[in-house]
């Protein structure tokens, strides 16, 4: 079973004062480009992975999708979206992705937004969601990029000649990793681009896009903060198809 760190009080007080849970996707720097992978949504059945406060299913309803099921783990957070992002085509259930068993050829969509990186059998949630797929469906997902989830340093490091770099700490050890990020013992689990990739390859889907995000010159201009992600990816994007 998947870590439930976000039904703890201090993590969940924690992540509902961040800009992308008081403000949504627009709160989300990479939701533009997000976007940019997205099909057009109309009379798709969707599945959202994951589904938070349940930003992202109310965008899917709003664009028309025929439906929405939206899972997510933490019972604080399918509250949440119950109660701030209800919409007649939006059903919101409490799922451990870890184990879920999803219907076959059910979905014309399935997405999840920084989610897959608490789980420790990636490859098996590929599995299901090829099998939930109609043929020709996409799934789109954005994880933490494993550079990110690499770091060993929250900041810069220096060496003897003054060049500023960002650490990474035993990027090709996959695994258990434990950090603390809003409340301390935070348990993700750490795969290289490849294995990311070679699971969803491995489980029947073709690959059609794969970004490693960056800002914008006007968002920088905009947000300062986030020049540094111009020196190490913090999220990482794929579009598959079935």
């Amino acid at each position: 079973m998947a870590q439930n760190i976000y039904d703890t009080p201090d993590f969940f007080e924690g992540y509902s004062q961040l800009g992308r849970s008081v403000h949504g996707l627009d709160g989300a720097a990479e939701w533009p480009a997000i976007r940019g992978l997205l099909p057009d949504m109309k009379g798709l059945k969707v599945v959202d992975l994951g589904c938070g406060f349940g930003w992202f299913s109310r965008f899917a309803a709003g664009e028309g999708a025929g439906s929405v099921l939206g899972f997510d783990l933490s019972e604080k957070m399918i509250a949440r979206a119950r109660m701030e992002n209800a919409h007649p085509a939006i059903a919101y259930e409490i799922s451990d992705l870890e184990r879920m068993e999803l219907p076959k050829a059910a979905f014309d969509l399935a997405y999840s937004s920084i989610a897959f990186h608490y789980l420790e059998d990636f490859a098996r949630l590929a599995r299901q969601v090829h099998a939930a797929l109609v043929p020709g469906g996409k799934f789109v997902f954005t994880i933490e990029h494993p550079i990110y989830m690499a770091s060993a340093s929250p900041g810069w490091q220096s060496d003897e000649t003054g060049r500023r770099f960002w650490p990474v700490d035993h990027y090709s050890e996959e695994g258990r990793r434990t950090t603390d990020w809003l409340a301390k013992g935070v348990v993700k689990y750490h795969r290289t681009i490849g294995t990311t990739l070679n699971a969803l390859i491995d489980g029947g889907f073709a690959i059609r896009r794969v970004l490693e995000w960056r800002p914008t010159a006007e968002q920088i201009a905009a947000n300062p903060g986030l020049a540094e992600e111009m020196d190490r990816p913090m999220i990482l994007m794929v579009s598959a198809e079935r």
